[in-house]
């Protein structure tokens, strides 16, 4: 099981645990609202249009990393955020069934769209579960700066960013890091985490599944390189363990804060 140790390359590993970080900083909080919102299909549905922009730009023979395949994702996701921001002022307790429906829309666009190109199930593969471990310098170059401005315009302007500003954050973040890390990954480093936390005091929550989330993404890339096995799945899996173990752990210890008190007073 452990005869792959020998070809632990960092130089690829590291790249890929920055983008998986670089995606943890803006949807760990991302995460955390929308879990409290009740919407969590929200990323699902904006990631398959952002992803359906890629697509739409391919088959009209664009470069895959151009800045033309970048507008055409983020228009896509923007699209998506209004038509989303409309339906929940329309139809808001249906909102979460209209989401997943626009998942399956956009997904099933995406396949008639790919249907006739001879490599359309790799390019639906890497859409799902992502080319982590190739990322660029370039990308990650522009993953920061995308997320420092998005975690500045999130912390800095708070509840005064209204229902329409979330969406327009929460689908920037999306369309860059489902290019990095597939549709799974993204889905995961947004809700897993925030998942994993919600019996933790809010005081400490977001450093708590910001921490988590490293956590998995180190240890499921170093697992998936030790054992040759698919590195976006095997995140997805440590993401998943990990958020259980955590969500265990925590109860235990607030019980004990709550009982802390008590006995001291005794």
């Amino acid at each position: 099981m452990f005869s792959h140790w020998h070809t632990l390359d960092w130089s690829i590993l590291w790249p890929a645990l920055v983008a998986g970080l670089l995606v943890l900083a803006t949807h760990v909080p991302l995460g955390l609202k929308v879990l409290s919102k009740g919407i969590v299909f929200i990323d699902l549905a904006i990631a398959q249009i952002a992803g359906l922009g890629v697509i739409a730009a391919d088959a009209l023979g664009w470069e895959p990393q151009g800045w033309a395949v970048q507008a055409a994702a983020a228009s896509a996701a923007l699209l998506g955020a209004a038509l989303m921001t409309w339906l929940e002022r329309r139809w808001p307790e249906i909102q979460e069934a209209l989401i997943g429906a626009l998942f399956v829309l956009a997904s099933c666009v995406g396949i008639l769209l790919l249907a006739g190109n001879p490599h359309g199930g790799e390019h639906l593969k890497d859409l799902l579960v992502g080319q982590i471990l190739w990322v660029t310098p370039e990308q990650l170059i522009a993953m920061a700066a995308l997320s420092a401005l998005l975690l500045a315009t999130w912390f800095g302007l708070g509840q005064r960013l209204g229902q329409a500003g979330f969406y327009v954050v929460f689908a920037l973040a999306v369309t860059a890091s489902v290019q990095l890390v597939g549709v799974y990954l993204v889905f995961s480093s947004l809700i897993m985490p925030a998942l994993a936390v919600r019996h933790a005091p809010r005081r400490g929550r977001l450093a708590l599944a910001w921490g988590m989330g490293a956590a998995a993404y180190l240890v499921g890339l170093t697992a998936s390189a030790v054992l040759d096995l698919p590195s976006g799945a095997v995140v997805v899996l440590a993401m998943a363990i990990s958020g259980v173990l955590l969500s265990m752990w925590l109860p235990a210890k607030a019980s004990a804060a709550a009982d802390a008190p008590s006995a001291h007073g005794a």
